[in-house]
Parts: structure tokens; C-alpha cells; sequence
């Protein structure tokens, strides 16, 4: 398994970027002697990439992440950033959309209706379009350092490819911007044969974190 050396920065936003870091290395609820996100951390080497060309080449195929992504834009997707605070109805419908995600009910604070939502320095807030203005599926990035990290992607089950096409438009971003060597989705163990899929088609591999923080 390769190793990523991924380094959190607090100057980025002081509190939001240590607590990540706590909660990354603290012991794994299940194997209490290794970090939490540290063996099979879910990544991608944006590095590779000089340009989303490049990161498409890597990701084509019959069934691979590039068509999916392709089939999406065609039926008239887009991706955008947004003002959570616009679409609280939106993303309340969408989390509440299926009980079980990944083998599990959802999560308490996802049955939760928010009133209103908090827009970190070290984030930026992304959703998808339908062809009519509706929100379809939403992603929060977290900026850390050499890193960035989803700490949420969901949207409604179809299969219209829109979670690749979501993926695929940030990966673009980021390689544009060349800000962050690797993009985090958590972790490949744990994750459901399908979730392992997702991942795989899109161009992450498992790693072993190594986390500092400065």
C-alpha cells in the first residue's frame, strides 16, 4: 500500500482544521491501535494529472467514471458551487430521500431538518443541477493543507451518473488550481463492495496517511 504524507495547516481555519486532525488520527472505533483514516485512506494523486484530459484518460471505460460523468452532462446536469442556505428545503429532501445508505439507516443529524448552515473559510460548498434549477446532489470540500477531503457527497439515487459527474467537475477544479496534491474520499475499508466501486472507477486508491499538522 502506498504511503501519502498528507499535512494539515491551521492558518487555514484554526478550529475547523485542528479538530479535523484530531478526528482523523484519533484510534479506529473498531481497531484501536492504528489512526482512524490511516490504512486505506481513500485518495487520489492530482499530481498525476497536468490536465482534466489526463484525469478522463485515467478514468475511461465501458463502465468507468468518465462515461458515467459524460452520460450526466449529456442528459443536462451541471455542477456549481452553492450557498447552502439556498437550497435548505433541497437538501433536506435529498438527505431524507432513502433510509438506508451503505447497508445502514441514515445518520440522526441527517433526518434533522437544518435551519441554516455555517460557511467554513477552509470549505467550498458544491451541488448539482438538474436540467430545471433542482438540486440533485450536494458535496462539502474541506481545504487541509496538501489535502483536500469531502466530508459530505449525497444525492438522490439514479442512475443518471450525476455523483460522477459531480466528481469528476471538482477533480477539474482542483487540477486547474493546482492547490492540493491529494483529494480524500475516507476510506476504502469498511466501505460496501459498491462504494469500493464508486471509488475505483473515479481513480482513487488505498493508501496509508501519515498526518502532521503545523
Amino acid at each position: 500500500m502506498p504511503v501519502a504524507d498528507l499535512r494539515f495547516e491551521r492558518k487555514l481555519a484554526p478550529q475547523a482544521v485542528t479538530e479535523t486532525y484530531h478526528y482523523y488520527t484519533k484510534p479506529h472505533p473498531r481497531y484501536w491501535l492504528i489512526q482512524n483514516k490511516s490504512w486505506g485512506a481513500a485518495l487520489l494523486d492530482l499530481r498525476q494529472f497536468d490536465t482534466l484530459d489526463q484525469y478522463l484518460e485515467r478514468i475511461k471505460g465501458k463502465n468507468g467514471g468518465a462515461f458515467h460523468a459524460r452520460r450526466a452532462r449529456a442528459r443536462g446536469y451541471t455542477v456549481t458551487e452553492i450557498d447552502r442556505n439556498a437550497y435548505i428545503d433541497a437538501i433536506h429532501d435529498i438527505n431524507t430521500s432513502i433510509k438506508l445508505r451503505q447497508g445502514r439507516p441514515m445518520d440522526s443529524p441527517y433526518q434533522v431538518k437544518q435551519t441554516t448552515f455555517e460557511c467554513l473559510p477552509n470549505f467550498r460548498y458544491y451541488g448539482v443541477l438538474n436540467a430545471d434549477g433542482k438540486l440533485m446532489a450536494y458535496a462539502n470540500l474541506g481545504h487541509y493543507g496538501n489535502f483536500s477531503a469531502f466530508s459530505q457527497l449525497i444525492g438522490y439515487r439514479n442512475n443518471d451518473g450525476v455523483m460522477h459527474l459531480m466528481m469528476v467537475d471538482i477533480v477539474a477544479r482542483l487540477i486547474s488550481e493546482r492547490r492540493a496534491r491529494y483529494l480524500m474520499y475516507d476510506t476504502f475499508f469498511g466501505a460496501l463492495p459498491g462504494m469500493q466501486q464508486f471509488k475505483t472507477i473515479l481513480g482513487f486508491v488505498p493508501y496509508r496517511a501519515k498526518y502532521s499538522i503545523q
